[in-house]
């Protein structure tokens, strides 16, 4: 049995959800491949060759591969997936372009953010926002699947894997890079934040955002959003958590007039600490927060900040 897995790359650089995913693959069993592809991904090779429980590190490294477009990525995951019993990926918007492409190539069914490995064939994962998980065995011969990362505690980097080059190059006529727009932000990113703070309606207006600022600078943390909060416009669509937003699982999460619908909850309640702040304290939030404050955030959030 071995496994093929995708890795993440963020601005060429191997992103931190791989090491979840090799987790993953280490609970399934058998040797463990870590693909590589894109343009000038060396560094990223190298980082992929110190993870734990890697045998050997696949690397495409090619002007096609460049952006990840799903065409050319399928094309090349069709060419490896033959040698292998589990392609994984993470459930990133990478992992959930590119792989159900490979599933529907190969014709097989695809797993989706799994959370839970009971056998090579077994799998668990959430449904109905979370609030059960569904047992699902596949009997494929490829199992194709996304990983949701905080299910998976990351491996080490002690390992020393061999690296070798891919020399299949996918042919892609059919997509195009136009241009991508990227949030700069000095804050750590969202997905792999030790502490987030989240606004949610209760902030008001997407200036009273400005109120967490502050604390997220003290506390080294990034800052997200609830779904009401990005539709009422306050802040944009990639600060988001929950069910169709981010999945978050940091070490402490504070939500600041949230009241924590279901969708939200999906996304942040595997967070080691949850602290709530909200002025009603019948709000939903209050179920799952570790530490709960009833009271006004905009007394709050100053005192807080000065505390800290």
């Amino acid at each position: 049995m071995s496994i093929l897995v995708l890795a993440d790359l963020h601005e060429g650089q191997l992103a931190g959800a791989t090491a979840h995913v090799v987790a993953a693959a280490q609970a399934i069993g058998g040797d463990i491949d870590i693909l590589i592809a894109g343009e000038g991904v060396q560094a990223a090779a190298d980082a992929a060759a110190k993870l734990d429980g890697v045998n050997k590190v696949r690397v495409a490294d090619n002007a096609v591969y460049a952006h990840q477009l799903a065409e050319p990525m399928g094309a090349l995951l069709v060419e490896l997936s033959d040698g292998y019993s589990h392609v994984l990926a993470s459930a990133s918007t990478t992992g959930k372009n590119v792989l159900p492409r490979l599933a529907a190539l190969k014709d097989v069914s695809q797993l989706s953010d799994v959370l839970g490995v009971e056998s090579a064939d077994t799998f668990l994962r959430p449904i109905y926002a979370g609030n059960a998980i569904a047992t699902v065995k596949s009997d494929d011969a490829l199992k194709v699947i996304t990983i949701r990362t905080t299910g998976f505690d990351a491996v080490g980097e002690s390992g020393s894997a061999t690296i070798e080059a891919v020399d299949f190059v996918a042919e892609n006529s059919q997509s195009s890079f136009v241009k991508e727009e990227l949030a700069q932000s000095d804050r750590p990113e969202l997905g792999g934040a030790k502490v987030v703070i989240s606004g949610g309606r209760g902030m008001g207006n997407g200036e009273n955002f400005k109120l967490l600022d502050g604390i997220a600078d003290k506390l080294g943390a990034a800052i997200g959003a609830s779904r009401a909060a990005v539709d009422a416009g306050f802040v944009p669509n990639d600060m988001q958590v929950g069910q169709t937003g981010k999945i978050v699982a940091p070490d402490l999460y504070i939500a600041v007039g949230i009241s924590g619908a279901i969708q939200h909850l999906a996304g942040m309640k595997d967070s080691k600490v949850i602290v709530a702040i909200n002025k009603d304290d019948e709000a939903p939030i209050f179920q799952v927060a570790d530490y709960g404050l009833v009271g006004d955030l905009f007394e709050i959030l100053p005192e807080l900040e000065s505390k800290l």
